[in-house]
């Protein structure tokens, strides 16, 4: 049974409807295992979801979180260059908490709403520019090679997947959400015993930081080719157009991983 390392595509629902015309990220066939959440209701009016349908609502929840992003970073900035990291930090975390609850929402509401995946881009962009202005003034030109190098990373997956380069099996979807399980609790281990004063190295900019960031970049482009395999099955099976929103959100959470991930390499190197 295929799954996602991504939350938010495991909440998708399954249509009996006849997926008909309506091609997907890729061409061959068949069902959508692993589905587990309540069918779409009998007699709806929604038509099936399109690949243009996930384009449109991707591309503008990508739109928010830049918009807001840039106008952030500019701000963040002018604070730190006048010393006014409180401002700053208080961006930052608001807006990652923000962040935080709405995804949460999204997730387990399993809700398909432009509003709130809109506001999560928002807060996403607050949070995203609030770090990213302090690490452009620190290293000046980061922030574009951050943004060209995660776009290249998803243009590449997208081709690998659309190729076939690399296919989806069982085996290396077991792999790349053990991949990603372990790496969360290495963060989260990395966090708490920071709290108390010790080093684990993951993050201090090291060579072990170096190649932990490396690994956590490559697990979140792996990732998307299970993102899309799983916009594919929902697409040719036919999901109602609304849930579109929904695979915005779920390739949105990836994206931001990958960008900090980028961001924080870039750091690294330019620190040496």
């Amino acid at each position: 049974m295929r799954t996602s390392s991504n939350p938010a595509f495991r909440n998708l629902p399954t249509s009996t409807a006849a997926a008909g015309p309506y091609a997907g990220f890729n061409q061959p066939q068949g069902g959508v295992p692993g589905y587990g959440a309540p069918q779409a209701p009998a007699g709806s009016a929604d038509r099936p979801m399109t690949v243009d349908d996930v384009v449109m609502k991707t591309g503008a929840s990508l739109g928010v979180t830049l918009l807001v992003g840039i106008v952030t970073a500019i701000w963040a900035q002018g604070q730190a260059a006048a010393d006014a990291m409180g401002p700053i930090m208080g961006a930052m975390i608001g807006g990652m908490l923000v962040g935080l609850v709405l995804s949460l929402i999204i997730i387990f509401k399993q809700l398909a709403s432009g509003p709130l995946t809109l506001a999560y881009s928002a807060a996403e962009g607050v949070f995203l520019g609030a770090i990213t202005g302090v690490f452009e003034l620190l290293f000046p030109g980061i922030a574009l090679q951050a943004v060209l190098g995660t776009a290249a990373v998803f243009v590449v997956m997208l081709v690998v997947y659309k190729t076939g380069a690399v296919k989806v099996t069982p085996k290396l979807t077991k792999w790349i959400i053990g991949a990603v399980g372990g790496v969360a609790v290495l963060m989260l281990a990395n966090l708490v015993l920071g709290l108390f004063g010790v080093n684990m190295g993951l993050r201090d900019g090291g060579g072990l930081a170096i190649v932990f960031s490396l690994v956590c970049i490559g697990i979140a482009a792996f990732s998307f080719l299970l993102d899309f395999d799983m916009a594919d099955k929902a697409i040719r099976e036919g999901v109602p157009a609304k849930f579109a929103w929904y695979v915005a959100f779920g390739l949105m959470t990836t994206l931001v991983w990958l960008y900090l991930e980028i961001l924080r390499l870039l750091s690294y190197l330019q620190s040496e």
